[in-house]
């Protein structure tokens, strides 16, 4: 990862983790997340009858810079919520995506929905700190760990009761994922190394994934014929942000597009 967009980041991430674990030992996050007792079921949304929206909430992103100026996570959440999506994607990074903690557990607040904390997870702190602080759902990428590290991490989340979304963009990745232990595997159509978009990668890497594992497809998901593909090609979820992000209105624009998915490709107009 060395010289790449994501290796900057996870730097930055550890940096980031071990002036958290100053400001609060483990052993107390620990207690922390120990006094939580109710989950909301991540994979169960996603099992639903057709293509389910993991719709996401951040204010930046490394390839794009600010995308929402105005950002407020109750309203967000809530007009998602209202538009169809299944579940909630939170940005928790603070340097490249200006997100919070407090993004997830305003946003998790404001819906039933459950939620799913995306950031960059690389040691058992952050597990138990997603615990504590209202995640159902946590990303794992492949890229970011090593095997035995994503294995570990895997594990402690099963114990710990929340989900688990492990990426992977490569055919090695997808193998390390579903070795790992992963239920829920996440095809990423960006790059991590060069920020470069391909929703194909999606396709080319679908017939991979274990029929026992559930299937999302994140980020590049922009029009009806995306959601259509998906579906055709067994997709269980699609992780949408940036195309829903930039409308004026999220909710509306997604309950549009979940519509527009739904006539067939030939009615277009």
């Amino acid at each position: 990862m060395d010289g790449t967009v994501l290796g900057e980041i996870v730097t930055q991430r550890r940096i980031a983790l071990n002036a958290a674990k100053a400001r609060k030992p483990l052993d107390q996050v620990q207690q922390a997340a120990e006094l939580r007792h109710e989950r909301r079921d991540f994979a169960g949304a996603l099992s639903a009858r057709g293509l389910q929206i993991i719709a996401e909430l951040k204010q930046a992103s490394p390839s794009r810079g600010v995308i929402r100026k105005e950002y407020r996570c109750r309203e967000i959440a809530q007009s998602y919520e209202a538009g169809g999506a299944a579940a909630l994607s939170v940005l928790t990074e603070e340097h490249n995506f200006h997100g919070s903690l407090t993004d997830l557990i305003e946003a998790r607040d404001a819906t039933g929905l459950p939620v799913l904390r995306k950031d960059f997870i690389l040691d058992e702190y952050q597990v138990y700190e997603s615990v504590a602080a209202g995640a159902d759902a946590l990303l794992l990428i492949v890229a970011a760990l090593a095997e035995r590290d994503l294995r570990a991490l895997i594990e402690l989340c099963q114990h710990l009761k929340i989900a688990t979304l492990v990426e992977a963009h490569t055919e090695r990745e997808l193998e390390q994922a579903v070795q790992g232990g992963a239920q829920i595997v996440g095809i990423n159509n960006r790059d991590l190394k060069s920020l470069k978009v391909d929703i194909e990668t999606s396709f080319r890497l679908r017939p991979m994934i274990p029929e026992a594992c559930l299937a999302v497809s994140e980020s590049g998901i922009k029009t009806p014929d995306d959601l259509r593909r998906l579906t055709m090609a067994g997709f269980n979820a699609a992780l949408i942000g940036e195309s829903l992000l930039v409308a004026e209105d999220t909710g509306r624009e997604l309950a549009q597009l979940i519509e527009a998915a739904k006539a067939p490709a030939a009615t277009r107009g």
